[in-house]
C-alpha cells in the first residue's frame, strides 16, 4: 500500500494499524491463533459511517476489504497482502424488543450478551456452541443451533439485516427491501456486504433439558453403537452431538477433565422433563460417568459444549454424512484407534434442518444427517500440516457416507464454495455478487 493509500485510510478511521505500528501485530490477532493473518492494514471501526468510509478508502487505493468479528472461521483468509482488516468489535449492542419478540444486534456483538439479555424477557436465541462467537458472521453463514433440528438454522429466523455495500452505501434489507440481498445475506456470508447489524425472532422459551453425558473413551464402541441406533428414531426436538475428546495434562483444565480421554455426548432437549427423561433413557442405560443433563436457563446451553472461550490455536477438518448404519461406528471406531487430536465430532442434523424453510435465505438447510468435524491443537506450521493431514484421515474413514456438500462454518479451509449450495442457489448468488461487488472489494473467508 502507498502512501497515499495509507493516509486515506488514517483519515477514514481513527483507529487503522499499519505493519511496522506498534500495535500492528495485537490488532491482527484474532480468536483462531493458528491463522496468521498478516492484513494491509488493520482498522478498527467505531460507527457505520467509518465502515462506509474505509470501505471508499480502500476501493480507491485497490484494495480490499474483510470484515473479521471474532475470527472463528478465518483459516480460510489466507493472503491478506491487499487486504483491509475490519475489526467490528467495537460496535456491539443488544436490543431486545420484547412484545415482538426480537432481538437487534451491531456488527461485533458475541452470543453472550444476547442469550442473557434474551432470556431476561423469557425468551432463547439460536445461537451455537460457543458463546464468544460473533452473531453476524455465525449467522450469515447459516448458524447451526442446539435447537436446530426443532427451529432450523439461524440465518432463517433473521427478519432484516443492514450492510454497508461495496461502493461504501449503507442500505437496510429484508424480506421487502431490497429480497434478493436480504436473501443472500442469510446463508452467503460476508459476500454481499459488512454486516453491521442483524434483526432476527428469539425463541419462546427461556429454559431447556440440556447438558452432556460421559463415558471413559473406553466405553465408546458401545456408546457410538448406541447413539448411532438411538439419533435416527431421536425426534425433532433433541439435538445432540457426539465426540471423543483427549484432554492434555496441564493445570488450566479442571478434574476430572484433565489429562484423560472420554466419549461424551451432548445436546439440548425441548421437551418438559418428563419426556426428555424418557428420551434420554437409552443412552443413561449405559450408565455414564457424569451426566449433567438438567432443567436449565438457556444461558446455561451455550456452554454446555465447554468451547474454549480463549484465543486457542486450532485446525480440522469437516464433512456432511447420510444416514450413517451400525458399520459405520466400527468404521470410526477403526480409524480413532490411532488418532490423538484433541477432538473428533458427530453433530446430529436433519429435522428442520432438513427442510427448506419457507421465505429463508440462501442456505435455507443443511444437505447430510450428520456434521463430522476433527480438531487438534497447532502449535507450529510444521504441527498444522499435520493435524489437517489426521484430520483429513479421520474424515475420510467415513468417506463411503459423505455428501458431496460442505457447511462452511464448520470449514476451515480454502476450497470449492459452490458445495455448499444448490446449483441454482450457486448461480443465483454468483449474478448478484457480481452485481453488488463487481470489483471484488470484499473479501469474505469463504468467497463466491
Amino acid at each position: 500500500m502507498n502512501d497515499n493509500g495509507a493516509a486515506s485510510l488514517r483519515a477514514a478511521a481513527r483507529a487503522v494499524h499499519l505493519p511496522g505500528d506498534d500495535g500492528y501485530d495485537r490488532a491482527r490477532s484474532i480468536w483462531s491463533l493458528a491463522a496468521d493473518l498478516r492484513p494491509a492494514a488493520v482498522v478498527f471501526p467505531e460507527s457505520v459511517d467509518e465502515i462506509s468510509a474505509v470501505v471508499r478508502a480502500a476501493g480507491r487505493a485497490g484494495l480490499r476489504v474483510t470484515p473479521v468479528g471474532t475470527g472463528h472461521n478465518a483459516h480460510p483468509l489466507r493472503d491478506l497482502s491487499r487486504t483491509v482488516m475490519l475489526r467490528t468489535s467495537r460496535l456491539d449492542g443488544v436490543t431486545v424488543d420484547a412484545p415482538n419478540r426480537r432481538a437487534r444486534v451491531q456488527a461485533g456483538t458475541t452470543w453472550s450478551p444476547v442469550v442473557e439479555q434474551a432470556a431476561g424477557h423469557g425468551y432463547a436465541a439460536l445461537h451455537g456452541s460457543a458463546p464468544d462467537v460473533s452473531v453476524a458472521g455465525y449467522t450469515a453463514g447459516g448458524g447451526l443451533s442446539w435447537y436446530g433440528r426443532k427451529y432450523g438454522l439461524a440465518a432463517n429466523h433473521v427478519t432484516a439485516a443492514e450492510l454497508v455495500l461495496a461502493d461504501g452505501t449503507q442500505v437496510r434489507v429484508d424480506a421487502d427491501h431490497e429480497p434478493d440481498l436480504f436473501w443472500a445475506v442469510r446463508g452467503g456470508g460476508g459476500n454481499f456486504g459488512v454486516v453491521t447489524a442483524l434483526e432476527f425472532s428469539l425463541l419462546d422459551f427461556a429454559t431447556a433439558y440440556a447438558g452432556f453425558l460421559a463415558w471413559d473413551l473406553d466405553k465408546a464402541p458401545q456408546v457410538l453403537r448406541r447413539w448411532l441406533e438411538w439419533t435416527a428414531e431421536a425426534p425433532d426436538e433433541v439435538t445432540t452431538a457426539y465426540r471423543h475428546m483427549r484432554f492434555p495434562p496441564i493445570p488450566e483444565l479442571p478434574e476430572p477433565f484433565r489429562g484423560r480421554d472420554w466419549v461424551m455426548i451432548d445436546g439440548a432437549v425441548q421437551a418438559g422433563d418428563e419426556r426428555a427423561e424418557q428420551l434420554l433413557a437409552p443412552l443413561r442405560e449405559l450408565k455414564p460417568e457424569i451426566d449433567t443433563f438438567a432443567r436449565v436457563p438457556s444461558p446455561v446451553v451455550s456452554r454446555i459444549h465447554m468451547d474454549p472461550e480463549e484465543p486457542t490455536p486450532g485446525d480440522g477438518t469437516t464433512g456432511l454424512l447420510d444416514a450413517l448404519p451400525p458399520e459405520a461406528a466400527g468404521k470410526l471406531l477403526e480409524a480413532d484407534a490411532t488418532n490423538r487430536l484433541f477432538s473428533t465430532e458427530l453433530r446430529h442434523l436433519g429435522g428442520a434442518l432438513a427442510r427448506p424453510a419457507a421465505g429463508g435465505g440462501a442456505l435455507s438447510a443443511l444437505d447430510g444427517q450428520y456434521l463430522f468435524a476433527v480438531v487438534g491443537v497447532v502449535f507450529s506450521p510444521e504441527v498444522r500440516a499435520a493435524v489437517v493431514a489426521e484430520a483429513d484421515r479421520m474424515v475420510g474413514s467415513l468417506a463411503e457416507y459423505s455428501r458431496d456438500r460442505i457447511y462452511t462454518n464448520f470449514q476451515q479451509t480454502q476450497g470449492d464454495t459452490s458445495r455448499a449450495f444448490a446449483p441454482a442457489v450457486w448461480q443465483r448468488l454468483l449474478e448478484l455478487r457480481h452485481r453488488v461487488d463487481p470489483h471484488q472489494t470484499l473479501q469474505a473467508n469463504h468467497e463466491i
